[in-house]
């Protein structure tokens, strides 16, 4: 008996551990599918934007790109989820009938109880056995054998009992589980049906934007062009910001290198800047990275790299760019195409804010985390409102999307 005991609390035990981490896996998973529609929502409403237009144009394809990767990774994550609620199913059947097996041996050990206790239900019996003991030690012992027996039933019922709700228990949770299941798999047969439509539209799209090759080349060209007049601007920025603060530092008495010359509070600025990679707020209220970081074949062009020294959030228009740390203007800048860029400096770093087409504010102004600094800018022959934005340590270029919150 007590070995069938153990046996039983280390399933338990083990159960628990699965449904554990079985629960952190979906808090996980839900939040990923929760950030997942936010994103697929927000590009819907931007596509409807750039569908607007009577021609096909490179900012549909690339919300149609995104639109399809997003699709993919929410099909991945109900996939997942599926897979978690299968083995949830099976350990809770499992569960079920390790249970029902030890409520049978229960039933049965009770079940010969009363048998004994129904032929020994005498009370002149049960005196006649204690007083045909031979000693008084031995009496005493039948005396608490029919007490312990007493007691005994008593918890074997109780148990009975307890199986019985734990069973129930365990049978509400595995139809709760069927029940969510099922609804899962409408949903992906839902986005499995939106996904074939999104990719039979950005087939389409691609087959006409390849009889506008040539436009495409020459507006690869130009921004490459402006993306290099940018980048140009912004070291120019940091030179001369270097060498005024090298000599404010030679003024001051400080220790000067290389690299920027801090004050106390500015290195305090960037070590705090610093300190808060992967949670900074999303320089725009709502937005989607449609546009990464680094090298990345061209949609259209075969065998054309482009490069994005940042990231590209689109967003609808009239959005309004947001800071994204405390800081102060560095400079404002006009870049090619009649638009703005701001740059702000929190200590050692920079952050770039690009194709604004108006801006709040000036040059040496002190802005604070979420302070909006402009309007971001719309090309209305495509109806494209994206916001460019960089983030430099010194020198070197930062992918910016490892720096801001997931979430907005």
């Amino acid at each position: 008996m007590k070995h069938g005991l153990f046996a039983f609390l280390m399933v338990i035990v083990s159960v628990f551990t699965v449904l554990q981490s079985y629960g952190q896996s979906r808090e996980e998973l839900e939040r990923d599918k929760q950030e997942l529609e936010r994103e697929i929502n927000i590009t819907s409403e931007l596509l409807v934007e750039t569908q607007r237009t009577a021609e096909a144009n490179l900012s549909q394809l690339v919300m149609l790109n995104s639109q399809i990767q997003r699709r993919e990774q929410l099909l991945g994550t109900l996939r997942n989820e599926l897979r978690l609620i299968d083995r949830r199913i099976t350990s809770l059947t499992r569960n079920i009938e390790e249970l029902e097996l030890e409520l049978e041996e229960l039933r049965a050990a009770y079940a010969e109880m009363v048998r004994f206790a129904a032929r020994n239900s005498d009370a002149t019996q049960r005196i006649m056995f204690i007083f045909s003991s031979e000693n008084f030690n031995q009496a005493y012992l039948r005396m608490r054998y029919l007490q312990e027996y007493s007691r005994h039933r008593r918890q074997q019922a109780e148990q009975i009992q307890e199986k019985r709700s734990r069973i129930s228990a365990q049978l509400e949770a595995l139809e709760e589980e069927k029940s969510r299941q099922q609804v899962l798999l409408a949903r992906r047969q839902e986005e499995v049906r939106e996904l074939a439509v999104e990719k039979a539209s950005q087939e389409r799209t691609v087959s006409e934007l390849k009889d506008q090759e040539q436009q495409l080349v020459s507006q690869l060209q130009r921004q490459e062009r402006a993306a290099r007049e940018l980048e140009s601007a912004i070291r120019r920025v940091i030179e001369e910001e270097r060498r005024r603060a090298r000599e404010r530092a030679e003024a001051e008495g400080r220790v000067t290198t290389d690299m920027y010359a801090l004050t106390p509070e500015e290195q305090l600025l960037s070590d705090n800047f610093a300190g808060n990679r992967g949670s900074l707020p999303w320089p725009l209220e709502r937005g989607v990275i449609t546009r990464h970081f680094g090298e990345q074949p061209h949609p259209v062009l075969p065998g054309i790299m482009i490069s994005n020294t940042g990231v590209d959030i689109s967003t609808t228009e009239g959005a309004r760019a947001r800071s994204v740390f405390d800081g102060r203007v560095s400079r404002v800048i006009n870049v090619p195409g009649g638009f703005y860029a701001v740059i702000i400096r929190h200590g050692e770093y920079l952050s770039v804010y690009s194709n604004l087409s108006e801006v709040f504010v000036t040059n040496g102004q002190t802005v604070s985390t979420r302070d909006e600094i402009g309007v971001v800018g719309t090309n209305h022959r495509d109806a494209k409102t994206y916001l460019h934005l960089e983030i430099w340590k010194g020198n070197d270029k930062q992918d910016p999307a490892a720096w801001i919150a997931r979430s907005q």
